[in-house]
């Protein structure tokens, strides 16, 4: 079909040729040569917008400067779509790769070449001059395709580069939301169920009272259950300052229920704050107060003021055993006494109430607020050996005697001598425990174990049981005597002078003869007598209970003198308690046995069990054999004639014992007066129970107190556990002075 006059047509260069219109009149498909029909002014314009005389003029040159035509279109630099540089690079350059190899397929053309039709010719005008003719371009020659190009592999094209994931970023927002949320919920659940009692805590300690709930202390028993010392039922009063509306009218108000002076109680009163510096809501005013009392307090209605349970310590007794038993302070806390050395055991532990309550004027629990509450553990109880009504009699006939000499201080210990158990231990002077304050200190002091004296001639008995347990003497030995006796620098009389004549050990027993235990001293050897003054008990502290026990001293061996070989053995230069004393007699009525002093016979816990005392400490000192023979040596004293203890015999019993004259000690220093005592048994066949009495007297004279206060005590004592009178009847018959 032959082309349209219309479609473009392709010269023998393939580039198209088609018709434009000039400006005046239609194209024409001719190509204007020339000279001929006087169209040489008429002007074909290409793309780029060049006459065809100018392309022609540009060809020639190029011609003449033997380069070839190199015609560009506007396709082979540009497309037609304005986004395909972009595109191609968000292909990584496959289109330009892809089109580039289909022209060196095609032969090496660069493109698709576009003309422009040109416009009509014009009919020249007159003035201007011919054209000039027309030069034919030459037809190119087609480039032929480069077949090294082809057989080279296709080069691997480029990677893109990454770009943004929408759902990589959606899956990582949803992780990051999700730990977020986690996270608030793990701390939500931290805080709700860790935390809670940490942050409720902080403010409960502002709207929280706490009472202290007093654990019943232990009571004091005697051997026989009766009570010595125990706790009551009491109340306590308080006040809470910040409530207490006028503090002086308020203690006016309580002065005379409480008996505390009213300017006492109205500083108690007024407000004050913590160390923490929270106001202060709690002030005692009185313990102990009895429930009576406490009742007409409440019915005062008194802004600020109230009671709650506490408990209050009696002692039924009064002064009954009051040194040895002590007090304690009103919180329940041993001062004095047994009351101090068990404390730990008697008080238990307190228990306490932590409750919510509201502000203001309503200070009351609240209920279902806050509350806790530890119960009280009560204490354990104390069984004693001593027996309530002996004790009586004791301190009694104690405090008759001693009242005859002012000033004076006096000890008393009953021991029964199988057990080593105190029956009885009084002291004068002496105070109420159950109003112990104010008291002198002095009176409140246990003198049978704090009272330190130099115990004279009662230290003799110790001299002869160690000197008939060596072997140094024997029960029928005798020995001259002579009125004096120098040791050292010293000299040492009798007050009974037996002018050299012999005498028999009863006889220098009964007439407490200084220069014949100094002679037996001195056979028996420094060394021995230090070893049995220990073995009887001397110079180490009893351990019988009482809290600040004294243990005495003897005089070591180095620190003794030439008078110390004199003193010593008639019991100076010695230092020892009443109770000491006592253990070492009650040593030879046990058939030369020591059983350790003591006053605990059990311990009664809160549940009722009982758990017996700890077993005494015992060692053997004498031989029966000796400890009987010296038993009655001891009975001279009683019995003789013109004997220093007459005064302690008693009807229808042999009483074997021995009276004693020292000095009492006070940190070392010897006081005024002197110190009578008188430590004895009974019956002296078979000994139940020992006495000791001792009786320092400034102004002298006690020697008239201590024999007849034991023999008071040893008749009621033998009486109240129904001791039959002795079998032997009278004691033996003492020769003093044997031919």
């Amino acid at each position: 079909m032959p082309p349209r006059s219309d479609e473009p047509r392709r010269d023998a260069t393939g580039s198209r040729r088609g018709s434009s219109r000039g400006s005046g009149g239609r194209g024409t498909d001719r190509t204007a040569e020339p000279g001929v029909g006087g169209i040489s002014d008429a002007r074909a314009y290409t793309p780029r917008g060049r006459t065809i005389r100018e392309g022609a003029a540009r060809a020639d040159r190029e011609e003449r400067a033997g380069r070839p035509e190199q015609r560009r279109t506007p396709r082979s630099t540009r497309s037609g779509d304005p986004f395909r540089p972009a595109l191609q690079v968000l292909d990584g350059g496959r289109t330009g790769a892809t089109r580039a190899g289909r022209r060196d397929a095609a032969g090496g053309r660069s493109g698709v070449v576009r003309t422009v039709t040109p416009r009509a010719p014009r009919a020249p005008r007159d003035d201007e001059p011919p054209a000039p003719p027309r030069r034919r371009t030459p037809p190119r020659t087609p480039r032929r395709p480069d077949r090294s190009a082809a057989r080279r592999p296709a080069r691997k094209p480029r990677r893109p580069p990454k770009l943004a994931d929408p759902g990589r970023r959606l899956r990582l927002g949803t992780v990051l939301t999700l730990a977020l949320f986690a996270t608030i919920g793990i701390r939500l659940v931290y805080l709700q169920a860790v935390e809670t009692p940490a942050y409720a805590g902080g403010g409960v300690a502002d709207r929280t009272r706490t009472v202290t709930l007093p654990a019943p202390r232990g009571a004091i028993y005697d051997r026989d259950g009766a009570e010595l010392a125990h706790s009551v039922e009491a109340r306590y009063v308080y006040a809470d300052p910040t409530q207490v509306k006028d503090p002086q009218a308020t203690a006016k108000a309580l002065s005379p229920l409480l008996g505390i002076p009213a300017s006492e109680l109205a500083g108690r009163m007024a407000p004050r704050k913590r160390p923490d510096g929270v106001w202060s809501q709690f002030e005692y005013l009185a313990r102990g107060v009895e429930i009576e009392k406490a009742r007409q307090i409440m019915e005062l209605k008194l802004p600020g003021i109230n009671t709650h349970r506490d408990e209050r310590r009696e002692v039924p007794g009064g002064d009954l055993a009051a040194n040895l038993i002590g007090f304690t302070s009103q919180d329940m806390n041993g001062l004095e006494g047994l009351e101090a050395r068990y404390d730990d055991l008697l008080h238990g532990e307190d228990g306490k109430r932590v409750y919510e309550v509201g502000l203001g004027d309503l200070a009351a629990p609240i209920p279902g607020g806050y509350s806790r509450t530890t119960p009280p553990k009560p204490g354990s109880s104390l069984r004693l050996t001593v027996d309530r009504d002996l004790q009586f009699k004791v301190q009694r006939i104690l405090s008759e005697a001693m009242a005859q000499s002012k000033g004076s201080t006096g000890a008393a210990v009953v021991i029964e001598v199988a057990t080593g158990e105190v029956l009885a231990q009084a002291s004068h002077p002496t105070y109420n425990a159950a109003k112990p304050l104010p008291s002198d200190p002095a009176d409140r002091e246990d003198a049978a174990t704090s009272f330190v004296v130099d115990p004279g001639s009662v230290h003799k008995a110790i001299t002869f049981g160690a000197a008939l347990q060596e072997g140094v003497i024997t029960p029928d030995t005798t020995l001259p005597i002579a009125n004096s006796i120098k040791m050292g620098d010293t000299w040492f009389s009798d007050t009974h002078p037996a002018n050299g004549r012999r005498m028999s050990l009863p006889g220098m027993m009964a007439y407490s003869s200084n220069v014949g235990t100094i002679e037996i001293a001195d056979k028996l050897g420094r060394d021995r007598l230090i070893d049995y003054q220990r073995r009887f008990g001397l110079g180490q502290a009893t351990g019988v209970g009482m809290p600040g026990e004294a243990s005495g001293r003897l005089l070591p061996a180095d620190e003794w003198s030439g008078s110390s070989y004199g003193s010593v053995p008639i019991g100076h230069s010695v230092d020892a308690t009443p109770l000491q004393m006592a253990a070492a007699y009650a040593t030879i009525a046990n058939n030369g046995t020591y059983v350790q002093p003591h006053l605990i016979k059990e311990v009664i816990g809160p549940d009722g069990k009982r758990t017996p005392a700890k077993a005494p400490v015992t060692r053997s000192v004498l031989s029966p054999e000796n400890a009987a023979a010296l038993r009655t040596i001891l009975e001279a004293v009683t019995t003789v004639d013109g004997a220093t203890g007459t005064a302690a015999a008693i009807p229808g019993y042999r009483v074997a014992g021995k009276t004693g004259t020292g000095w009492r000690l006070v940190d070392g220093k010897k006081q005024p007066g002197e110190v009578a005592s008188f430590i004895g048994m009974a019956p002296a066949e078979q000994p139940r129970y020992v006495i000791a009495v001792f009786a320092h007297t400034p102004s002298g004279g006690g020697g008239d107190i201590a024999a007849p206060a034991f023999r008071e005590m040893m008749q009621f004592t033998l009486h109240h556990y129904r001791v039959p009178p002795s079998a032997a009847g009278k004691a033996p018959k003492f020769v003093v002075y044997p031919r």
